[in-house]
């Protein structure tokens, strides 16, 4: 009892029964994770009280006030199904009707592929969780594979694929002295890879650097992909967002289907319905038969369980309302179009501005580029100076958030670069 009593004593003294002070070292060797540099940049932007102060760093659609946008066929897809939702789980795949409806936007109304059962899909994450899936299929499948990625990429593929072990090599991409497509270096790492190397390509609307292949290019990509026998692994994140076309947005995974590639395809309805918070998106893989795409489905599903287990459920009902409803998917097309010619009407005002300021530059880019961002060039040394000095913010590669730019301030933009670059 007196032991007892000695050991309880010591538990509220924080000393152990021995007499040593008990200190919990588990996490000691634990330091500060490296902020995200998009993050650090929104924080910085928020920390700021002057009035001139502009946020180009965020990967969000603005309207031309600067604000957040619901999409009123999103506004509408909710009042229809409010109060009429039960709060169960949806099966490890998915909505079922969300897929199918996000699959014909992937592959095609009429795919021959969805009608033959060759897809194996799945509710994802939105686009992160899809690549993130799909990276930890590659790993545990194909474990000797490697995956090679584009430079630039969004930063976090690298973190994807890296926390999945899945090797990464690179490829080129990206030109800065024309600050457009390195065909030609992009199309020797194709050749020059083994044989039935896996391949991240952004389907349109590139990140960061807004810069696509042509349609002819695409061609002669998916040739070289199919004569060496690469996987080619999709991330589309802004299908219709880019051109204002879904079907246009498509054209390169349509290349690749016609020319008899079995894809990988990660999509998401973060910007193209705004539903960031919502975290809806796919995974699908195209496959040889329908028992193929059976057994790889249930791998999936097998690899989401001791992960997330279930999707959520609201934002999937969203997507399945609008696309299934003619009138919602109709206002949807509409919607997204709007947005798209916004940006690329800030793409021509933001140049025009430029120019008739007398730039000795070349700005040609900003509207050769396509879709949410625009790299701009700017070195990090510039990029400093549009924060310290007129309060601007973006990340320091010098990728402009076109959703961010506005007929407010695109003037005040666009003669801050010109102060910092004028001497370049």
């Amino acid at each position: 009892m007196a032991s007892g009593m000695a050991i309880f004593r010591g538990r509220l003294s924080g000393r152990s029964p021995f007499g040593v002070r008990c200190m919990s070292s588990w996490w000691q060797q634990v330091e500060p994770a490296a902020k995200d540099p998009i993050l650090g940049v929104t924080e910085a932007f928020l920390a700021d009280s002057d009035p001139r102060k502009v946020n180009v760093g965020v990967g969000a659609y603005r309207d031309d006030s600067g604000k957040p946008v619901v999409l009123e066929c999103v506004r509408e897809a909710e009042r229809r199904i409010a109060g009429k939702q039960n709060m169960e789980y949806l099966p490890m795949g998915g909505s079922v009707k969300m897929v199918e409806e996000t699959l014909k936007l992937a592959y095609g109304e009429n795919s021959e592929f969805i009608k033959d059962k060759k897809i194996a899909a799945v509710q994802a994450l939105s686009g992160t969780g899809a690549c993130r899936l799909f990276a930890d299929f590659q790993k545990r499948f194909k474990p000797d594979s490697q995956i090679y990625i584009p430079v630039p990429t969004w930063a976090n593929h690298h973190n994807i694929w890296r926390d999945a072990q899945v090797p990464q090599r690179t490829f080129h991409y990206y030109l800065p002295e024309t600050r457009g497509l390195d065909f030609a270096a992009l199309m020797d790492d194709v050749k020059n890879a083994p044989n039935g190397s896996f391949f991240l390509l952004h389907a349109c609307a590139h990140n960061p650097t807004g810069v696509d292949p042509t349609e002819e290019q695409w061609k002669e990509i998916s040739y070289q992909f199919k004569a060496k026998n690469h996987f080619a692994f999709f991330d589309m994140a802004y299908q219709g967002f880019a051109s204002g076309d879904p079907e246009r947005d498509a054209r390169a995974i349509r290349i690749f289907l016609e020319d008899g590639h079995l894809i990988g395809c990660a999509q998401s309805y973060a910007k193209n319905m705004g539903l960031y918070g919502q975290r809806v998106g796919c995974l699908s893989i195209l496959c040889e038969d329908e028992k193929q795409a059976v057994a790889v489905k249930s791998q999936l599903q097998q690899i989401a369980r001791p992960m997330y287990s279930n999707p959520p459920v609201h934002g999937a009902l969203i997507v399945s309302t609008i696309l299934s409803d003619p009138e919602l998917k109709s206002l949807w097309l509409k919607e997204v179009k709007g947005m798209a010619d916004r940006i690329i009407g800030m793409r021509t005002t933001l140049r025009e501005n430029l120019e008739k300021l007398g730039s000795p530059l070349s700005w040609e880019h900003i509207t050769n580029q396509i879709g949410m961002f625009c790299f701009s060039g700017l070195t990090p040394e510039q990029v400093d100076r549009l924060t310290n000095e007129f309060h601007i913010y973006m990340t320091r590669n010098g990728r402009i958030s076109m959703a961010g730019v506005t007929t407010g301030n695109v003037g005040y933009l666009a003669n801050a670069i010109h102060e910092v670059t004028k001497s370049a």
